[in-house]
Order: structure tokens, then sequence, then C-alpha cells
């Protein structure tokens, strides 16, 4: 290929000239004996291994050409090539064009400037006839792009993200080499003194990755898959590539849990010309996505919140007349602040709410200061930043963006007031300007969803039921009346709402109790959802509008759970709150139909609906299951299992003794499960348990976490001497029902377990914040980055484990139903669905999503389209051979595909392939007949169908006109894409379509018509004209 003009300063080292001209050299590397290969003896053997070894391109660009003028000693390589073929051609294409016009000039700078000139106008034609877009990688690492694809036949749709020099240990010998990682696969290459490796491990292989420490070696990563281990050291920066290997192993797990594929950032800065750091494009975004991944979890910011930068600085804090050393972080919403020393202050400035930044004086107290004032009338004064004028420029970009938003939301025009490059303000009529809906109209239409006209929308359920007597609660009230007290001097004194300074009193606050009247604006707070609250108004209107009057499996199973939530609160005794709890778990299920519902969403709502009003209890839910509970309400609770690993792990390094016997009991993966998945609601009395969701919602899962063994360790000894797990559990469960919360003012709530257990000596009462206390000062070493790690690791585990069962449960469903094996079926499976991924990859004429869906039935998950069965077609089929075998392949896809929605599942490709290879010269014969009566999938509804003629008399009995059901499987094109379905029955008036006429001839041919004794007289006729085509196939066949 023609490559941009470089010097080359010794030209004849290690390379041999082959043909040369006045002003042209072609070359080949020494060692390399042409495209027939060879050894090319010991010099050959020492050339390629420095090759490989100092990552040359040489090692798949053996040959080049080098532009020189008569009279100069630089030499320009001008084009490369991999074989003698394609470098000859831009050989003679040199000598055809350029040669001729070479000889007129007289100047031999003219001369370098116009054959670079030429060189550099090819490359761009050819990259405008090609559609190649302009790419921001270096040109190192384009070379390397190459190299990658070339060694390991990858297409160009396989993306590179990096490369690192490593070793290999193949068996006790280290193989020194490069590790290529792109999106899909890890690659390694070496070639030592004529030896080569290779190796290529699909990212969704990988069922362990680690980073190792041995006697002989300081790091090593070894990387498991179902049947090999592989071991690579010797890295430059280890923690650099295992961290990237973290993050493409994530992304190819995410991939087979929702079938969510990987899509480049395109907005990213561009990297500046000549950079000499190779790094790609695809490593900046990764790398990037890393970053703001961990900014929203440190803040509780919403997933689609991108961080921009950070710089180091200091925070004037009023409260304590101090400069505080921290970060500055700012996103496209967003200005953050934390201090360096952990939980000392925190800060969360969204720019909807930000009125003025200015640039103040500098002086030597205070250097480079900046201003940032809300509506609140908070002001907070910024420090110590080394770029001040780039980064005041970068939020008034942002602000500006904010400010057009909340215009285009409110429907008015306007622009934006700034003086100078000192101040950045916005006008006050539109700070002032409140996001939330408020008018009389808009309450009366929230009233009046499902018909229902109690204003459940406005009012939290539990103001509306709380029962309690002052008499009997005095002193309680008056604690609770303390603390309420104790919040508002709080936010007197470190401000209230979104922007108020979060310091090491938030959180001694947090463990002492949110007041019931508090507690559901803190949770909202807290979280993080009322940042999605503000900038989402009318939302969740709008998704209970939609959702009225459809259903699906979701819905279904809402209804079946209503009146299971909370039974025993009057706040879901009658119809007003379990309408509530109705309409926002049905608006979820319609936001979200990729987790729609699962049970434990019921409880977990509930009780947000008893202390936020009914928006806000959804905005919450959303936080739950899209931030801070990740994965945790799928159909496979894949979250909860990964947690339930960490919960493992950290039961053996904190209560060791007690470890083996729980999992000789196997009490940890009962117990985990309903403790997390309803953040112990389902398990401890209410007032104790809301306790916990304080805390969850301000520390995140950690708390569960710590939570979970102090319970362990409070009942070791017990634990010890219980001889199963049914004695185990009753243990916890009689521990768990005696937690008390003695601060809450809220009549007791009877709770099922210990309404079963009243017979049973009653056991202590445990203080839950004693319990909360303990838990800090035992476990509280437990770091979030800390979980992050154990959950990747144990991600990998749960997910390859959950897939291998999937696979077994598809074989033992169709082991009787084919002639294979189940060994033949599990690799067919394998195969099967390393297709549909290959097609995820690289593209295919279908939908990923239409042809992966994990919420079917395990059969069903995989599907494959026409393009992909052809490749299995001819990989597997005995009939493929010849040009016949594309036609054949067709009319086969068109048979097995029963629903007629151009796809099948592995079901029906292995009923195909199993009559293809294992059946008898009758049924081989019957298949390839039926293949042929269908028909055409091309022809024209209007023109008679002549297969459709010859099989007429089998559908003599089909009543024309018929009424069904609209429902799951026959969804209307029409209607919204949203999971839902609506119930009708329409006539059907024996329409004739291709797909209808499919179904109707495989009705015939299905298991449940094989009480009928088959012979060729149930086979449709063919006339005369189709009569031919399966002679000539058999003919192909037979030839």
């Amino acid at each position: 290929m023609w490559l941009n003009p470089e010097e080359v300063l010794l030209a004849n080292a290690l390379w041999i000239t082959e043909r040369a001209n006045p002003y042209f050299i072609l070359q080949r590397r020494k060692g390399h004996s042409g495209d027939g290969g060879g050894g090319g003896g010991l010099a050959g053997l020492l050339v390629g291994t420095l090759d490989v070894v100092l990552d040359s391109s040489a090692r798949v660009a053996p040959y080049r050409i080098l532009y020189q003028t008569p009279d100069s000693l630089v030499y320009w390589t001008i084009a490369c090539g991999g074989s003698r073929k394609e470098i000859t051609e831009h050989w003679e294409w040199l000598e055809q064009n350029l040669l001729q016009t070479l000889s007129i000039f007289e100047n031999e700078n003219d001369i370098t400037t116009f054959v670079r000139g030429k060189i550099q106008g090819i490359i761009a034609e050819y990259n405008k006839i090609n559609d190649v877009k302009e790419d921001d990688d270096t040109e190192k690492f384009k070379e390397a792009i190459v190299k990658f694809h070339r060694l390991f036949g990858m297409p160009e749709e396989e993306k590179l993200v990096n490369y690192y020099s490593c070793s290999y240990w193949k068996g006790k010998v280290p193989r020194q080499g490069w590790m290529y990682l792109s999106i899909n696969h890890l690659c390694f290459y070496s070639f030592l003194m004529g030896r080569e490796a290779k190796l290529v491990i699909r990212w969704v292989d990988i069922t362990q990755l680690e980073k190792n420490a041995t006697l002989l070696l300081p790091d090593v990563i070894k990387v498991s898959t179902r049947s090999s281990e592989h071991f690579f050291s010797v890295f430059l920066n280890i923690n650099e590539t295992f961290k990237l290997m973290e993050q493409l192993a994530n992304i190819a797990m995410r991939q087979l849990l929702d079938n969510e594929g990987f899509e480049q950032d395109r907005s990213l800065p561009k990297l500046k010309k000549k950079s000499p750091k190779k790094v790609s494009a695809l490593k900046r975004d990764l790398d990037a996505r890393a970053k703001s991944e961990r900014y929203r979890a440190l803040f509780r910011l919403p997933k689609d919140e991108k961080l921009d930068g950070h710089t180091d600085c200091t925070l004037w804090t009023p409260f304590n007349k101090m400069h505080i050393l921290g970060q500055m972080f700012v996103s496209t919403n967003y200005i953050c602040f934390t201090s360096k020393e952990e939980n000392l202050c925190s800060l969360i400035i969204p720019l909807r709410e930000v009125t003025i930044v200015e640039k103040a004086d500098s002086s030597s107290v205070l250097p480079s200061p900046l201003s940032i004032s809300t509506r609140n009338r908070m002001t907070f004064l910024f420090a110590n930043l080394k770029d001040r004028d780039f980064l005041v420029q970068r939020i008034s970009d942002f602000l500006q963006q904010t400010t057009s938003k909340i215009y285009s939301d409110k429907e008015f025009a306007g622009s934006y007031n700034s003086s100078d490059d000192e101040v950045y303000s916005r006008p006050s009529s539109l700070v002032s300007s409140s996001p939330q809906r408020s008018s009389s109209s808009d309450a009366e239409r929230q009233f009046n969803l499902n018909g229902n006209s109690v204003p459940t929308a406005t009012q939290t359920l539990m103001t509306m039921y709380r029962r309690r007597s002052p008499e009997e609660f005095n002193p309680k009230l008056a604690k609770e009346f303390l603390k309420e007290q104790a919040w508002k001097i709080h936010f007197a004194e470190y401000g209230q709402g979104i922007c108020m300074y979060r310091t090491e009193k938030t959180r001694e606050l947090v463990l002492k109790g949110v007041p019931e009247s508090m507690r559901g604006e803190l949770w909202l707070l807290l979280s993080g959802a009322v940042n999605e609250k503000a900038t989402h108004p009318g939302y969740y209107e709008d998704l209970v509008e939609k959702s009225m009057g459809k259903y699906n499996l979701a819905t279904e199973e809402i209804e079946r759970d209503l009146h299971r939530s909370l039974p025993e609160h009057p706040a879901f005794q009658n119809e007003m709150g379990i309408a509530a709890l109705r309409r926002v778990l049905t608006a979820y299920a319609f936001r979200n139909p990729n987790i729609g519902y699962c049970q434990a969403m019921n409880i977990v709502t509930s009780v947000l609906l008893l202390y936020a009003k009914e928006e806000e209890a959804f905005w919450l839910l959303v936080a739950l299951c899209e931030r801070m509970l990740p994965d945790y309400y799928n159909t496979r609770v894949v979250g909860a299992l990964v947690d339930q690993g960490v919960f493992e792990e950290l039961a053996r390094d904190c209560v060791p003794q007690l470890y083996d016997c729980m999992q000789d009991l196997g009490v940890i993966s009962t117990i985990s499960l309903s403790w997390f998945l309803t953040l112990f609601l389902s398990v401890m009395p209410f007032e104790s348990a809301v306790v916990v969701v304080d805390c969850f919602f301000y520390e995140g899962i950690k708390v569960i976490f710590q939570l979970a063994l102090a319970v362990l360790d409070a009942n070791v000894d017990k634990l010890l001497n219980c001889k199963d797990d049914g004695e185990a559990m009753t243990v916890l469960g009689r521990y768990l029902d005696s937690v008390t919360n003695k601060d809450s003012t809220l009549p007791p709530i009877p709770h099922l377990h210990s309404l079963l257990s009243d017979d049973v000596e009653p056991y202590p009462e445990v203080d839950i914040f004693r319990l909360i206390r303990t838990s800090y000062e035992k476990f509280g070493t437990i770091r979030a980055d800390l979980i992050e790690q154990m959950r990747f690791k144990q991600r990998l585990k749960v997910i390859q484990t959950l897939e291998d069962t999937t696979k077994r449960n598809v074989v033992r469903t169709i082991v009787t139903e084919t002639s294979f094996t189940i060994d033949e079926l599990e690799e067919l499976y394998a195969l099967f669905k390393a297709e549909h991924l290959t097609s995820c990859y690289w593209g295919g004429s279908s939908n990923a999503l239409d042809r992966h869906d994990p919420s079917l039935p395990y059969l069903e998950q995989y599907r494959i389209d026409l393009e992909q069965f052809k490749g299995m077609f001819a990989l597997l089929f005995p009939w493929a051979c010849g040009t016949h075998s594309d036609v054949l392949a067709s009319r086969l896809f068109q048979l097995l595909d029963e629903n007629g929605d151009s796809l099948i599942n592995f079901r029906e490709f292995v009923s195909g392939l199993s009559a293809a290879c294992h059946g008898d010269l009758t049924e081989k014969l019957k298949l390839l007949y039926k293949m042929h009566v269908l028909p055409e999938p091309s022809s024209d509804q209007d023109e008679p169908d002549s297969a459709f003629e010859a099989t007429q008399y089998f559908f003599e009995d089909i009543t024309p006109e018929c009424t069904h059901v609209v429902g799951l499987d026959s969804r209307s094109k029409h209607s919204a894409d949203d999971g839902f379905v609506t119930v009708s029955l329409k006539p059907d008036r024996g329409k004739r379509v291709n797909s209808q006429e499919n179904r109707n001839y495989l009705r015939l041919w299905t298991p449940e018509n094989k009480s009928k004794s088959k012979n060729a007289k149930d086979l449709p006729k063919l006339n005369q004209v189709q009569e031919i085509i399966p002679c000539i196939t058999y003919d192909h066949l037979s030839s």
C-alpha cells in the first residue's frame, strides 16, 4: 500500500535491493525468501526475531519502495507490501506514470516536492473512493493496526485498542512477543528463531482474569477459558494493561448479558498532531469512559453524564473557615468537588442551579480564585486553579448549553447575558423558573390516573396512614423533634438541597437516624434521584399515560404481587396504596423493558412510596435499579448473584472461622439474595429496616455488605453449632426479627417471621443503631473500589456459569429429538453461538437486538439470519457443494423458519442438520422435496403461486375466515416497540401472504401430525415446471 513519505537514514540495513532506477528502489527484507516461504537461513531467523521484538512493520510488510534523488543521501519510504505481487503493481505504476515526468525537472527539491505530493494525492483519492474516514490514530499505531489484521486474519471491522510487549508462557518456556487487545479479541504473536506462536482468545470465552504474583515473577496476568489457562508476564506497565483487559472483558460480559454492544464515542477532542505516544482513539475513549464511570459513582450522577476534566484546587469552607485541598470535576451538567482526605468534604453543583461564575482578583493568600453562585444564594470559592481561564471558558460553554435546554423546555426564546471574560451570569427570570409542574390542572390530571380520584401522587402514603397516639409516644416524639432540629441546624450551617456541603457531620446524622418527616427528601438528595427528577419534568406522567391499558408478562407479574407488598401496613390494605404501587411499577416496566419487573421490586417500591411522593418514588426506583444496584432486577438477577459471590469472598476474609461452616451448610447463597434484593426490608422489622435504607442511600452497597458481615459475626457461636441449613436459617431469622428501633414513632408493625415463631423463647433485643455502629467499627475498612474489583471477578464467573447452564438446558431439551449425541450438540451450540456473536461484532443483515433476547426461552435466545445460516450450511451440511449451495441454503432456511421472522433458533437449525446428516435416504429425499415445494421468497402476491395451487387440496378444511387473539407472538408492526401489546379480536379474511403459506405447510409437518402414517402421498404435488428444479438439485449433489 502507499505510505505518507517518511525519511529513512540507513536504506540498506537489513534490506536487499531487488530493482532500482535513478529515482526509485524496490527492496526485500533480509531473511524473507519470497512468497513461496522458506527459511532464509540464520540471517532470516535473526532478522525475523528482531522484527517481532522491536515491533517492526517489516514482519508483515517485507517489501518496500524507496524514493531517492541521484545526488542525495536521504531516502523516503513511499510504499510497502505484504507480497511480491502487491509491491510489483506499485513499482510498475511508478515506472509507467512518473519516470518520464521526473526527467523534466531540473531542481532536485522540485522533484522531491512533486513525488511527495503525488503519493499523498494517491492516498487521499483512495480514502475518498473507499470512504475511509479520517481518524485520530498516530502513524505508529496505524502500522500496528495493519500488522494486527494481517497476522491474525481479522476483518477491518475488528478495531484494535492497544498493544503491549510481553512474554507468553508456553509450557515452561517464555515467548517474547506482542499482545494485541481489540474490542472482541485478545491476541498474542511471537517469532523467535524460526518458531512462530499465535494465540487468539475471544473476550466472551474468558472465565477468569486476574493479576497474580509468584516467587519467580512479581507480576503475571492469568487468562482462563473453559478449556485452558494462559499466563503473560514482563509487562512495562502491567496495571494499565490489566485495567484495559478488565474493561474489554466487561464489555464482552455486557454483550452476553443484554446484547449491549460497543459504540465508539466520536465526541472526544482531537489528539494533537505528531503525538509521540502510541495511543489509539479507542483507547482514549475507553479511558474516558472509565473516568466518567468512577465520577458518576462517586457523586451519584445520572448514568449518561460524561466527565470533561478535573484539576487540583482548594475550596473555602465557611463552616470551619478553612481552605480544603481537593479536586474539582467538571462535566456537561455538573461541577463537583471532593477533598483529598476521605469524607472530609464533598460538593455537587448542578449547572442548572448556577447563576454567576466569576474570576476574582488573585493574591498571595488566594491565588487564581474562582467564585460560583447558585440560585439558593450560596457562593462557593475555589482557589489555586492551574488554568483558570480555560476552566472558566469550559464552564461558560456548558452553562450556555444548559441555558439553551431550559429555554427549549420552557418554550420561550432568549439569550444568556454575560459581561466580559471575568463574569458569566444568567437572567434571573430564567434561573428562578422551576422545571417542576405545579399547576392545578396538572395536579388534577395526576389525581385522576387510572380512574382513581384519591390524591396519591402529591402526598406520601405515610402522612395519610400514620397512626400514633401522642400520649403513648411522647418521649419518642421528643427524640424525633431533636433529630429534626439537628438536621435543620445542619442545613443552616452547611446549606440545604443538592448544593449543600457533605461532610463527616452529614454522615454522623444519617447514622443516628433520619427523621420520619425528612426521609423522602433526604433519600432523593443522597441517592441523586433529585437530579433525574429535576431534568425530566412531566416524564413520569407521560409514562403512566402510555402504559395505561397495556399489558405483558411484566404487568401480569405486577398484578400478582401487588397484594404481597407490605400487606401488614395499612397503606397497602386499600386500593389507593395498591393503585399507586401499580402505577410506579408499571411505569418503570414501560421505561425499562429489559428489566420489566422482578420480584422484590414490589417490596422496595412500597417502602419508597411510604416516604416519597409517587413521582419521587419512581425516580428513586430508577436510581436503585439502574445505578445503585446494577443488574439486580433483571430476569436472571445477575447483579445479586455477583454480590453474593463478593459477600462470600468478604466472609472468607472477615469471618474466616465461620466461612467453612457456612459453605458446608450452603447458607450464604440462601441468605444473601433475600438480604440484598430487598435491602433487609423482607427479613427485618420495618421500622429497623428503613434505617438500613437511610444508610444505603448515603454510602451505597458497602453498607449492606458491612451489615451482613456484622450479623454473621454476632452469631458465630450459634452458627458453628448448627447441624443443617434449616437450623442456621432459623438462628439468623430470629436474630434479625429481634433487631429493634426504639426511636421509631411508628406503631409496631408485626413481622411475618416473628408471627410464625411466637411459641419460641424471644431473642434478646438488638438495637439497629448499635448494630450499624458495630458494622462500621469492625468492617468499615471495606472500600468501594475494592468492591468493584471483586465484582468484576465475580461477574465473569456468574455470567459464564449462566451461559453454561443455558447450554445444558438447551441440549437436554432437544437431545431426544435428534440423532446427535450430547457432546455433538454442545459443540454445535458453541458454534451456533459463535456465529451469532461474530455477526454482532462485524455486522449482519439483521439487528443484533432481534437475534439475541435473554428474556426468551433458552432455545430462542440466540438466533441467526440467512447470511449467517449460509456460512453454517457451507461448513456443516453434506449438501454444500458447487454453485448451487447458496440456493439450497436459502431454501432450507425458508423451510426451517417456522414463524416467518427471517431468523432461526438452535432447535430449528439442529432439526435441519440432523435430517441432512443422520436421516435415512427417504428422510433426506423428503427434506429435499419440501425445500422445493415452498413458494419462492421473492414471489409477487399478485402472480399465481404454482406451489400453492399444487398443494391446495391440503387446505380444503381450513376455514377462510377465523377470529384470533393478537398476543405476544403476533405483535403489530405499527405499535410502539415497547414490549407491551394490546388485546384485540380481529377477523382474518384469509389473506394470502407468503409467510402464512409457509406456516401452513410447516403446520402439516410438525410432530403433532406424526400420528398419521407418513408416506409419499402425504407430500404436496409439484407441477411440471417445479419438478425440474429438484431434479437439477439432485444432479448437482450427485456430480
